[in-house]
C-alpha cells in the first residue's frame, strides 16, 4: 500500500499524460475583474513625450496669468472712460443705461434699448483687450518677440 502512494502515477488530462510528480502546467485564466497581463501597444504612445503619452497640446495650454487679467481690465477701463461719445465715455454710458434699466427691474430691457449696444461694445472691447494682452504678455515672457 505504501508503494502505491510513493510511486509516481500517470493521469490523463485533456488528452495529455502528466504525472503527479511534475509541476502542473501554468494555465492562463482571464477574468473581467483582473487586468490583463498582456498590454496592447498604442502607436501614439511615445516614450519621451510628456510622461510617455503623446499629446497635441501642452497640459497648461491656456497658460492663464492673473497679471494679464488685471492689466487687461485696467487697460480697457482707462480708454473706455475717455469722454469721446457726445462728451460721455463708453463706461459711463454703460453704467447709466444699467441704472435706467434697473429703474423698471422686473421688466427686461426692450430689444431697441441703448443698453444692449453699450453692453456689447464694452464687453467686445474688453475681450479684445484681454486677448491681445494674453498674446503680448505670454509672447514676451516666452521670448517670441
Amino acid at each position: 500500500m505504501a508503494a502505491t502512494f510513493s510511486s509516481p502515477s500517470t493521469v490523463v488530462r485533456l488528452g495529455s499524460a502528466t504525472s503527479f510528480s511534475s509541476p502542473p502546467n501554468n494555465t492562463c485564466l482571464s477574468s473581467g475583474f483582473l487586468k490583463s497581463s498582456v498590454r496592447g501597444r498604442n502607436p501614439l504612445r511615445l516614450a519621451g513625450a510628456c510622461g510617455g503619452k503623446f499629446t497635441c497640446f501642452e497640459r497648461d495650454w491656456l497658460r492663464r496669468d492673473f497679471n494679464v487679467i488685471g492689466f487687461g481690465l485696467i487697460g480697457w477701463i482707462a480708454p473706455s472712460s475717455i469722454p469721446a461719445i457726445n462728451g460721455k465715455s463708453l463706461t459711463g454710458l454703460l453704467f447709466e443705461s444699467i441704472g435706467t434699466e434697473l429703474a423698471h427691474f422686473p421688466t427686461p430691457p426692450p430689444p431697441t434699448s441703448q443698453f444692449w449696444l453699450w453692453l456689447v461694445l464694452w464687453h467686445l472691447g474688453l475681450f479684445i483687450t484681454l486677448t491681445f494682452g494674453q498674446i503680448g504678455f505670454k509672447g514676451r515672457t516666452e521670448d517670441y518677440f
